[in-house]
């Protein structure tokens, strides 16, 4: 009976994501120019309802289930849209502009960080969602460095906010410096976070620079892989240093612990998808299934979250996302400049 009780509770917590994510989605598709993305929509809406939603479910068995394992799976059938070819496709300058821009993302991330006292998972979590993907690369490392839902909303709320600036002025200063169609959509796809608002920037200037913005953020996306592991080992060492002092525990360095297995399952769809054995349709259908879970589980992290538990953390986490973004920014224009891009 008990049994019974806890599945049902859980089916009410996972039908409650699923409304959620259908509710963004709708409204998202309705909003002009993709100015807000479904997942950060789902997020806040959910953070709107926590308190209501607290009182009427009876456990939050069912939306723990899609913040924790549906957010994973998503991540994996990601890599389906992802082939190795688009980096070559994508050419050598694009790639070296964001090895400038994911240096700038973390360097300086981590020493404004520091500056501010702000705490290092959150500091880092703005870092990877400006520095790579917004939404997917900060639900990528989240549960890798075992983030907590305060923060993860945090951070999603201070790339999403820049972006909807980005979206209106990037055109405007595309226009203004007489940007190329190939210059904007390299400066769009490495400089704004979130794939909704790089499309919609980068399609406002014309539809040769949206094209070309879409390859560059994709293969900014495969970025993922190397951080995430970066971020397993770094969290592995934190946590065994933290337990050096508990003779009790076991503070010996466990390799097993660093692996992010729906990382490497995120790997083998992209492989898949590069040799083939994934078809482009496959994948494009994949990919929106990706998309849908993405909106459930950062709805169900909304819904978990606490408005006032993340208004306790101030206003400085939110002028760090706004310092790094304007850096990279301007290094990604920079670093064109340099190879006579712009």
């Amino acid at each position: 009976m008990r049994k019974n009780t806890t599945v049902i509770n859980a089916l009410y917590g996972i039908v409650v994501t699923l409304i959620l994510a259908v509710v963004s989605i709708t409204i998202t598709n309705v909003l002009p120019n993709g100015y807000i993305g479904a997942s950060v929509l789902a997020m806040l809406i959910g953070m709107v309802f926590h308190p209501l939603v607290k009182k009427l479910l009876p456990s939050f068995t069912g939306i723990d289930l899609v913040a924790k394992r549906l957010l994973k799976v998503s991540i994996v059938l990601m890599g389906a849209s992802l082939s190795l070819t688009q980096v070559v496709e994508v050419g050598k300058f694009s790639l070296i502009v964001m090895v400038f821009t994911l240096a700038t993302a973390f360097i300086f991330g981590n020493l404004i960080g520091k500056w501010f006292n702000m705490d290092w998972k959150l500091s880092n979590l703005i870092s990877v969602g400006t520095g790579v993907c917004g939404g997917s690369a900060i639900a990528a490392v989240s549960p890798i460095i075992k983030a907590k839902d305060e923060d993860i909303a945090y951070a999603l709320s201070a790339t999403f906010i820049f972006d909807i600036l980005m979206v209106v002025l990037f055109p405007i200063a595309g226009q203004f410096f007489g940007m190329t169609d190939l210059g904007f959509g390299l400066w769009t796809g490495t400089a704004i976070n979130d794939t909704s608002s790089v499309v919609a920037a980068s399609y406002a200037f014309s539809e040769a620079a949206g094209n070309y913005a879409v390859i560059v953020k994709l293969t900014r996306t495969l970025a993922i892989v190397p951080i995430v592991f970066i971020y397993s080992i770094v969290n592995q060492r934190i946590e065994q240093k933290a337990r050096q002092s508990d003779e009790s525990s076991d503070a010996t360095f466990k390799l097993t612990s660093v692996i992010p297995w729906f990382i490497l399952f995120f790997l083998i769809m992209v492989i898949l998808r590069s040799v083939g054995v994934i078809s482009a349709e496959f994948g494009s259908s994949l990919s929106s299934v990706s998309k849908f879970f993405m909106v459930m589980s950062l709805g169900a992290i909304g819904l978990r979250t606490n408005f006032k538990s993340v208004a306790q953390s101030g206003i400085l986490p939110m002028v760090h996302g706004f310092i790094i973004s304007m850096l990279v920014v301007i290094v990604s224009f920079v670093i064109q400049v340099i190879l006579g891009q712009v």
